[in-house]
């Protein structure tokens, strides 16, 4: 397992990068190698991200220099989501097993987490976020059913959507991690939109669910300063607390979102005006 180290980025700072840096700083790509736990350390809100595919034996989590403590979450919570086939993750000895668009919150305080796969020839891949933590709670597998479900958008933006709260104060408790999946109705393309900021939580977007030749164009950057990345299937964004984060896709896709930092209040967002974007 790695664990490269991307340090944050200020809003003046971005301003004056080219593609290949907003690309470089922004974009996390090749998360989900056979065989390998692959991590990367974000200091925006010190949320590590990556992915798990165990085919053979069970793939241990091991912490490293950048989490600075061991086992990897002594002071750390873990939300486990699986985007494809069956797979189990055992903690301290007690198994849960997963489906796809099932999660798994992980507290504080677990020694031991492994990831394996019901089938080693079509493995289950896990997309993986841990945060800083205060306190132990209670690991918890939440299901699409268990999760809290929105019906956002309409067909006149094309931005029908279906949003599902997994990890959240109404469903399942955490010290900070909020987590949960947009899936982008049929003949919609648009998700987050009108857009938003919110200075007190950075936030992550994990794009899947998506065909090998589709894309979705993200937008981030300050409201006035607009930027954007061109984003594959299974590839993920960092939204720093000052950017916008919307985005457009040319066919069908959804997304995995996951906030820290200072509350967990969904509705905390600062709306930014159509007239305003630039």
């Amino acid at each position: 397992m790695s664990m490269p180290v991307r340090q944050a980025i200020s809003a003046r700072e971005a301003r004056d990068f080219d593609t290949g840096q907003l690309r470089e700083q922004f974009l996390f790509r090749g998360m989900f190698r056979p065989g390998e736990i692959s991590l990367t350390y974000s200091h925006e809100d010190r949320t590590i991200l990556g992915g798990a595919v165990p085919t053979g034996g069970e793939l241990v989590l091991r912490s490293e220099k950048p989490v600075g403590t061991d086992p990897f979450l002594a002071r750390r919570e873990l939300g486990v989501f699986a985007i494809h086939g069956a797979g189990r993750v055992r903690l301290d000895g007690e198994t849960h097993d997963m489906l796809a668009t099932d999660c798994l919150y992980v507290p504080m305080g677990t020694g031991e987490v492994a990831f394996s796969s019901a089938d080693p020839a079509d493995p289950a891949r896990f997309y993986l976020v841990s945060v800083p933590a205060h306190r132990r709670l209670e690991a918890r597998l939440i299901s699409k059913d268990d999760a809290l479900r929105h019906e956002i958008g309409g067909q006149s933006g094309a931005n029908v959507r279906v949003l599902r709260q997994y990890i959240h104060p109404e469903v399942c408790q955490s010290c900070q991690l909020v987590m949960g999946m947009t899936a982008i109705e049929e003949g919609s393309v648009w998700n987050t939109m009108p857009c938003h900021t919110h200075d007190r939580r950075s936030e992550f977007y994990l794009y899947f669910d998506m065909a090998d030749d589709a894309r979705v164009f993200h937008m981030m950057g300050e409201p006035d300063e607009t930027r954007h990345l061109v984003v594959a299937n299974e590839e993920a964004i960092c939204s720093p607390g000052w950017s916008i984060h919307c985005g457009a896709g040319t066919g069908r896709y959804a997304f995995i979102w996951s906030m820290a930092g200072d509350n967990q209040d969904f509705t905390d967002m600062d709306m930014v005006a159509m007239e305003d974007l630039r």
